[in-house]
């Protein structure tokens, strides 16, 4: 394995250990609500809707990290 991809795996699992157990739930629980499952009004701006599709793709990022590193746990 290259060095960026044991970083990744140290990485992904730094993550699933941040967020582990009923506060990491609850937290990732409120990211998802707050970004992703968040729906844009129609009139809003090309600016609104740029920084709303930042924060889900930020959101997106740490949710996967987060399932990546407790599926390399269960490994």
């Amino acid at each position: 394995m290259s060095q960026p991809a044991i970083e990744n795996d140290d990485l992904a699992a730094a993550f699933a250990r941040c967020f582990r157990g009923n506060d990491g739930e609850r937290v990732l629980g409120h990211l998802r609500r707050i970004t992703i499952d968040r729906r844009a009004a129609p009139d809003c701006s090309e600016a609104e809707l740029r920084h709303l599709e930042g924060q889900r793709h930020l959101a997106a990022y740490i949710a996967q990290l987060v399932a990546r590193g407790q599926l390399g746990s269960a490994l």
